[in-house]
């Protein structure tokens, strides 16, 4: 079975506020949001080519569960939270579905 991915990508404008932004995601919300997602694993990043840009990835072994997630009121509650926290911050998301994997 593939694996699916949410991807979530933050543009954090204000070089100033990425060292708070950076510390808040990974002791408060990406805690939270794998246990309330009950996604199996996940992983941050911030772009090489453009430092502005973080991107959060939540792994579900099926599309069911990430739908799950997506669309329920934990979801609504993170987004909430992240919106009181870091208003300026503009993010979009996106599901990835894996294609392959090499070598097997």
């Amino acid at each position: 079975m593939p694996t699916h991915i949410l991807v979530v990508r933050a543009t954090v404008p204000d070089e100033s506020r990425r060292a708070a932004f950076d510390a808040w995601y990974s002791r408060e919300h990406l805690p939270d949001a794998v246990k309330s997602f009950g996604s199996k694993r996940a992983w941050r990043y911030w772009l090489a080519n453009d430092p502005a840009v973080h991107l959060a990835m939540y792994e579900f072994p099926d599309r069911a569960s990430l739908d799950a997630a997506a669309g329920g009121e934990e979801m609504k509650r993170l987004i909430r939270d992240f919106d009181r926290d870091w208003p300026e911050v503009k993010r979009t998301r996106d599901i990835m579905v894996q294609a392959e994997s090499w070598p097997g």
